[in-house]
């Protein structure tokens, strides 16, 4: 089942909404929108993957793994398609150059559609597909266990650190998730992946609300308890 959320105020995280109830989108987009799928959608959705996604699918040795990507790439594709008024399986994907290196292995983009970015996340049996008409990033993440943010709370900004490190044990794991998703979810609308200097470098903070990312919204998205999600979109250039 897909389902759809709109970023609204950052103090009113959006939530969710059972995409059954409402229509497939068309047309250019207004605002960015995001869809919910779960990895039992995969056998709702029609089967137009393309031979390189099969491929990758087939890759995957754990049946939920496959199932979530599946059931995520199909969803990309028929909700883009729809938005496009174009048929699902003809869409085509490219990578856009990377911004540290040049290298073809930058941000996925829908080749000969620039009017439609997307971003993808997954984890566990949930996914996170995101459309905007300017660059956009979206992350999903489970919320760790504590002892997993002692090992990877280091590949945060010092300011975010010192932060976790004000709050009793038991809050940690949920802010450390919400910095996390936060800040993948901008360096994947950048184009810079979480693999360069840019994420210790960015401060999008650990609180109830993000830290300002000069040129881009970043907005909290509610999944369930046992997960974090956060949404970037970069601001439209003024005409």
């Amino acid at each position: 089942m897909i389902h759809r959320a709109e970023p609204e105020q950052q103090e009113e995280r959006p939530e969710p909404k059972e995409y059954g109830r409402h229509p497939l989108p068309a047309g250019p987009l207004a605002y960015p929108e995001v869809w919910l799928v779960r990895a039992a959608a995969a056998a709702e959705l029609p089967d137009v993957l393309d031979a390189a996604e099969r491929e990758r699918a087939a890759a995957l040795r754990r049946p939920q793994d496959r199932a979530v990507y599946e059931a995520s790439h199909r969803a990309l594709r028929v909700l883009a398609a729809a938005r496009l008024g174009l048929d699902p399986a003809a869409l085509a994907f490219r990578r856009e150059r990377c911004p540290g290196c040049g290298g073809p292995h930058g941000r996925p983009a829908l080749a000969g559609h620039p009017e439609l970015q997307f971003s993808l996340s997954h984890s566990g049996g949930l996914a996170l597909v995101a459309f905007a008409a300017v660059p956009v990033g979206v992350d999903l993440e489970a919320v760790p266990a504590p002892a997993a943010v002692h090992d990877v709370a280091a590949a945060l900004h010092p300011q975010e650190r010192a932060e976790l490190g004000q709050l009793p044990p038991a809050a940690r794991p949920s802010a450390f998730a919400r910095c996390w998703t936060r800040k993948e979810a901008y360096l994947k609308g950048t184009g810079e992946g979480i693999a360069g200097a840019a994420f210790a470098a960015t401060v999008v903070g650990t609180g109830e609300h993000p830290c300002p990312v000069p040129g881009w919204t970043l907005t909290d998205l509610r999944v369930d308890e046992g997960h974090a999600a956060a949404l970037a979109v970069r601001h439209a250039p003024v005409p």
